[in-house]
């Protein structure tokens, strides 16, 4: 099987030769991978490393995205949000991040002149056209628009004043919802149009031990809004398979995002949820895709514990296929390198 057939027979709930496998890495791990895998030349195709590490889906992000490593201490991005970089130490040295620090919407006053960037830029979907024309013909090509809805409304209002605005102005946070809303199902559809296998959505709603809204709340304010974009999307392709993202704990909403026509979901932390009781209760009408522990797992674990756990994850989620194994998160620079080659042995070792 190439890496396409792969995604596909995996998708379809058959068994693969192997679970399909997706890793992402931060721009400091990265850095680290180059200097094993020296053969690579990423200037002439960024997607050598992907490729090189046994991935079968490959990814193109175009939206509102938080991000990692930005030149500069402070900058403003297109939607005129502002970040500041912060370092975190690891024993294999400094990494960097952003955190939202200026919120363009944080006075009522800026909503009704405020205008999202322009989402029909040809600029914008000339690396997925890249993409496709390179390997859409072998690899299983997502385009990625995560941060959809929630996240990016949060990062024009601010935290606090979004959660305050669900209870307190309903109209308002509507208005604010709407212009990622707007942006990103135009960005989706593009690449839908182009040709990519998979559109990948989501916000991060859920937290280490429970939901950071009610499930009410995501009933009244992101439930409609993610129904009405995969719906859009499926007006142009019925087959385009959607995955959708939440960090945490979002089993109360599990078999409403199912209903509105979520194919995969990611990460499947199993610090928060378990993998078990989600392939119980869900196998049969979802796809999971992560699995392999970020938090304690491949930044702590042994090569041999990284291995077995694996191991156990192909064997609870791939169980009759439906299991795209990685990790729950880019891998960050806290990682050996020896124990993200150990998850690639296991994968590449066991029949999903």
């Amino acid at each position: 099987m190439n890496a396409k057939e792969r995604v596909q027979a995996c998708l379809s709930h058959e068994r693969p030769d192997r679970a399909p496998t997706q890793i992402s890495y931060t721009p400091e791990f990265k850095r680290r991978l180059l200097d094993v895998y020296t053969n690579l030349d990423v200037e002439k195709d960024p997607y050598q490393l992907d490729i090189a590490l046994g991935s079968d889906l490959l990814l193109n992000s175009v939206g509102w995205m938080t991000g990692y490593n930005q030149s500069g201490d402070r900058y403003v991005d297109e939607w005129n949000v502002g970040w500041k970089s912060v370092d975190y130490s690891t024993p294999f040295g400094v990494g960097r991040y952003t955190e939202v620090e200026q919120y363009p919407l944080a006075d009522d006053a800026a909503i009704s002149s405020y205008k999202t960037p322009d989402p029909h830029r040809d600029v914008l979907y000339e690396p997925v056209k890249r993409l496709i024309a390179d390997h859409g013909s072998e690899y299983w090509i997502t385009g990625a628009v995560k941060t959809t809805i929630f996240e990016c409304a949060w990062g024009l209002r601010g935290l606090e004043q979004m959660m305050m605005d669900f209870y307190l102005e309903p109209d308002t946070a509507h208005a604010i919802l709407d212009f990622p809303y707007s942006y990103h199902v135009e960005v989706a559809k593009h690449m839908v149009e182009l040709g990519v296998d998979m559109i990948w959505i989501g916000d991060d709603v859920g937290s280490q031990n429970g939901m950071m809204i009610s499930p009410e709340m995501w009933q009244t304010f992101l439930k409609p809004r993610m129904a009405s974009f995969i719906s859009a999307l499926r007006e142009i392709r019925k087959d385009i398979v959607i995955a959708y993202h939440s960090d945490g704990v979002i089993s109360p909403i599990i078999p409403e995002l199912i209903e509105i026509g979520v194919d995969v979901l990611n990460p499947i932390q199993p610090n928060c949820m378990d993998p078990a009781e989600l392939k119980k209760l869900y196998g049969d009408r979802l796809s999971f895709w992560g699995g392999i522990d970020q938090q304690s797992v491949l930044p702590f674990a042994s090569p041999q514990e990284v291995f077995a756990n694996t191991t156990e994850m192909l064997s609870i989620l791939g169980e009759g296929g439906g299991y795209i194994a990685g990790p729950t998160h880019n891998v960050q620079l806290d990682v050996p390198v020896e124990n993200l080659q150990a998850m690639i042995r296991a994968i590449g070792a066991t029949n999903s």
